[in-house]
C-alpha cells in the first residue's frame, strides 16, 4: 500500500554527475564503532603501528647491512662484529610486525561482525518504532537492502578499509620521516612522483565514485523490484504478463549493470595506473641516486640506495592500497549513510500518558489488579497528581476529524460518528472512500490536525499507543502468518495465552475442525506466510488470532472477502459469538454481512452521505439501496 514514491533515493545523492557524499558519515561511523569497542579499537590502533613501524625500521636495517656489513667484505674488510646478531634483530622485529598484523586482523573481524549485529539490533529495534507511514512510502526491497547489500559493505569496509587505511597513514608518515632523515634530494624525487600519482588517484576515484554510489542505489532497486515480483507470482501468471515483467526487470538489471561495469572499469584500471607510476618513481630513485652516489652528493652511500629504493617501494605501496579500499570505502559510506537515514528516521509520536491496566471491583470501587482480571481500565493520571480510572468499555467517537495522507489529498472530510460499547458500526462504499482510513485512525497508525477522536471520554492522544492498540482487535483483509506452528501464530494475539485458550478461541472461530486435519495438529508448522494453507484457512488463523486476544473494540477489514459464501456462513455463527458484548467495526464489500449492524455508514469521497439501520436506508432508498438492490455495484 504505497501512498507515495518508493525511497529508492539513497543516502548518497548524483549533482551534476559527481557524488556528493556527507562528509561527516566517516566520522560518524568510527564514533559509533569506538564508542562500542573502545579498547579492542585503541589495542588495534597500536599494534596497526607496531606493525607499521616494523616494516619501515626493516629498511633502515638495509642500509646497515650493506654499509657495515656487506660493503667493508667487499672491501676485503670484513666486519668485526657478529653478522648473526644484526640479522637475528631483523627477523626479531619482522616477527613482532607479523604478531602484531595476526593480532589486529583477528580484532578487526570480531569488531566488524559485533558492530555489523549492533547495527542490524538498532535498526530493527528503531524499525518497529516506526510510523506505518514510513513503510508505506519505501519498498521493503529497498528496506531489506539495509539489512544486506548495505550492512556488507559495512562490514568489508570495518573488516579491510579502516585498519588498511590507518596502517596506511602510519606508513606514510614514518617512511616519508626516513626519507628526510637519509636523503632530502631523493625525497624530492619521490615527492614529484607521489604528486602525480595523487593526482591520477583523484581524476579515476571521482569518476569510479559516481558509478559505486549508483551502484549502491541500482542494488537497492533491483532488490525491491525482485520482492515485488516474488509476492505477486500468483497475480503475474493468471495475467500472464512474465514477458513484461522480464522485460522491466531486464532494463532495471541492465542499469545495475552498466554502473557496475563502469565503476569496476575505473577501479580496476587504477591499480594497474598506480603501479606503473611506483615502478617509474622507483627507477628514477635508482638512476638519479647513483649518479648522486658516483658525484658524491649528499653523502649517498650504496646502503642509503638501497634503502631508499626499498621505502620508495614502502611509500607507494600505501598510497596504491589506499587507493584500492577506495571502491569498498565509498560503497560503505554510501551503505552507511542509508543505514544512519533509517536510524535518523523519526520514531512514532507517542506522547500519552493513559495506560491500560487490569483492575478488580472491591466494595463498589474500581482496584488496580497485580494478575489478570479479564477486565480493564484505563489508568489517567491527573494534574493534580491523582489517578483516575475509567473502565474500558469501547466508546469510540469521532468530532470533525479531516484526514489526509498528504496535506494537499484530503481523505476524511468533517467525519463525526459514534459507537456506543456493544454496538456493531458497518462501513459501506467504494474503494478509496476512506473506510480503512477510519480504523487506520483508530490505531493511531496516523495523527489527526484537525478534529478529535475520543475512547471512553478520552482523547487518544493521550493514551499509550501500545496500550491503546492492546484494547483493539483487528482481522485485516491481507492475513499475515509467520514462519513457526499454528498454535505459534496464534499466541501472536496473546504472547501469554494458554494451549487452552487458543484451542478456544479456534472453536469460536470455526477454525478447529481444519486444524485437527493438519498433519501435525496445533503443531503444524507454516512457512512464511502460510502459503501451504488455503486463503480461507489463513484468513480464519488471523480470526482466530484476534479472538484470542479478547479485546472489547474489534476491526473486520473485509474480514470474509477472502472466504467463500459456503465458508463464510459456517464461520458466521462464531463471527456472532466473537462480536457479542463488543464494540465492532466492520468494513465490507459483501452487504449481507452487515444488514445486522446497528447503524450503516455509507462514504462517498470522503464524506459520510447516509447512515442508519439496514430497515432505515432501504426505506431511504438512496446509495445503500442501490447497492443492496444491485442497481449500483461498488468498484
Amino acid at each position: 500500500m504505497n501512498r507515495g514514491m518508493p525511497g529508492h533515493k539513497g543516502a548518497a545523492m548524483i549533482r551534476k554527475g559527481r557524488p556528493r557524499i556527507n562528509k561527516g558519515v566517516f566520522n560518524k561511523l568510527i564514533k559509533y564503532i569506538y564508542s562500542n569497542y573502545k579498547y579492542q579499537f585503541l589495542f588495534v590502533f597500536i599494534c596497526i603501528l607496531i606493525s607499521s613501524i616494523a616494516g619501515v625500521v626493516s629498511s633502515l636495517f638495509i642500509k646497515i647491512l650493506i654499509d657495515n656489513y656487506l660493503t667493508p667484505v667487499l672491501l676485503n674488510k670484513p666486519p668485526i662484529t657478529s653478522l648473526i646478531k644484526i640479522i637475528t634483530i631483523m627477523a626479531l622485529v619482522y616477527f613482532i610486525g607479523l604478531i602484531a598484523s595476526f593480532i589486529y586482523n583477528r580484532m578487526m573481524v570480531n569488531i566488524s561482525q559485533g558492530s555489523l549485529k549492533n547495527i542490524r539490533n538498532q535498526m530493527f529495534k528503531h524499525m518497529q518504532t516506526l510510523p506505518i507511514n514510513y513503510f508505506d512510502t519505501n519498498t521493503h526491497g529497498d528496506i531489506m537492502s539495509h539489512y544486506t547489500n548495505d550492512a556488507d559493505a559495512l562490514r568489508q569496509m570495518i573488516s579491510q578499509s579502516i585498519p588498511s587505511l590507518f596502517s596506511s597513514i602510519i606508513t606514510i608518515t614514518a617512511v616519508f620521516s626516513m626519507m628526510l632523515y637519509m636523503s632530502f634530494w631523493l625525497t624530492i624525487v619521490v615527492i614529484i612522483g607521489i604528486l602525480i600519482m595523487l593526482k591520477a588517484t583523484s581524476t579515476i576515484g571521482k569518476k569510479a565514485s559516481s558509478h559505486f554510489i549508483k551502484q549502491q542505489q541500482s542494488l537497492a532497486n533491483i532488490n525491491g523490484y525482485i520482492e515485488e515480483m516474488v509476492e505477486g507470482q500468483k497475480v503475474i501468471k493468471v495475467f500472464t504478463h512474465e514477458d513484461r515483467t522480464k522485460i522491466k526487470f531486464d532494463q532495471i538489471n541492465e542499469e545495475l549493470c552498466i554502473n557496475a561495469t563502469k565503476a569496476n572499469q575505473y577501479a580496476n584500471i587504477l591499480m594497474p595506473v598506480m603501479g606503473n607510476i611506483s615502478n617509474t618513481i622507483y627507477v628514477a630513485v635508482a638512476i638519479i641516486g647513483g649518479l648522486l652516489a658516483i658525484n658524491g652528493v649528499g653523502a649517498i652511500t650504496l646502503g642509503v640506495i638501497g634503502s631508499f629504493l626499498q621505502l620508495t617501494k614502502s611509500f607507494a605501496g600505501p598510497i596504491s592500497q589506499i587507493s584500492q579500499q577506495l571502491n569498498s570505502v565509498i560503497m560503505a559510506l554510501a551503505g552507511a549513510e542509508r543505514i544512519f537515514k533509517l536510524l535518523d528516521e523519526k520514531s512514532e509520536i507517542d506522547e500519552g500518558n493513559v495506560t491500560l491496566v487490569d483492575i478488580e471491583t472491591l466494595n463498589g470501587k474500581i482496584k488496580e489488579s497485580d494478575c489478570y482480571t479479564g477486565k480493564w481500565a484505563w489508568k489517567h493520571p491527573l494534574q493534580d497528581g491523582s489517578v483516575e480510572y475509567i473502565e474500558l468499555k469501547g466508546d469510540v467517537r469521532f468530532f470533525d476529524v479531516t484526514f489526509g495522507y498528504e496535506p494537499s489529498k484530503v481523505v476524511l472530510d468533517n467525519i463525526s460518528l459514534y459507537a456506543k460499547p456493544g454496538q456493531k458500526i458497518a462501513f459501506v462504499g467504494a474503494t478509496g472512500a476512506g473506510k480503512t482510513t477510519i480504523t487506520n485512525l483508530i490505531n493511531r497508525f496516523y495523527e489527526i490536525e484537525i478534529g478529535k477522536i475520543n475512547y471512553d471520554g478520552i482523547d487518544i492522544k493521550k493514551i499509550k499507543k501500545a496500550d491503546l492498540r492492546k484494547s483493539l482487535g483487528i482481522v485485516l483483509q491481507e492475513t499475515n502468518l509467520f514462519t513457526g506452528t499454528i498454535m505459534e501464530n496464534i499466541k501472536f494475539g496473546k504472547k501469554d495465552a494458554s494451549d487452552e485458550e487458543c484451542i478456544e478461541a479456534a472453536k469460536l472461530a470455526n477454525a478447529d475442525h481444519f486444524i485437527r486435519m493438519l498433519p501435525e495438529g496445533y503443531n503444524t508448522i507454516i512457512i512464511g506466510n502460510g502459503s501451504s494453507l488455503s486463503q480461507g484457512q489463513r484468513q480464519l488463523l488471523s480470526i482466530t488470532r484476534a479472538t484470542v486476544a479478547n479485546p472489547p473494540v474489534m476491526i473486520l477489514d473485509e474480514a470474509t472477502s477472502s472466504i467463500d459464501t459456503r465458508t463464510e456462513k459456517f464461520i458466521q455463527q462464531g463471527m456472532d459469538l466473537l462480536m457479542k458484548d463488543r464494540t465492532v467495526f466492520v468494513i465490507a464489500h459483501r452487504l449481507s454481512t452487515v444488514h445486522d449492524a446497528k447503524v450503516i455508514i455509507v462514504l462517498e469521497s470522503g464524506k459520510i452521505i447516509e447512515r442508519g439501520n439496514h430497515d432505515q436506508l432501504i426505506k431511504e432508498k438512496g446509495k445503500y439501496y442501490q447497492l443492496y438492490t444491485g442497481s449500483f455495484e461498488l468498484e
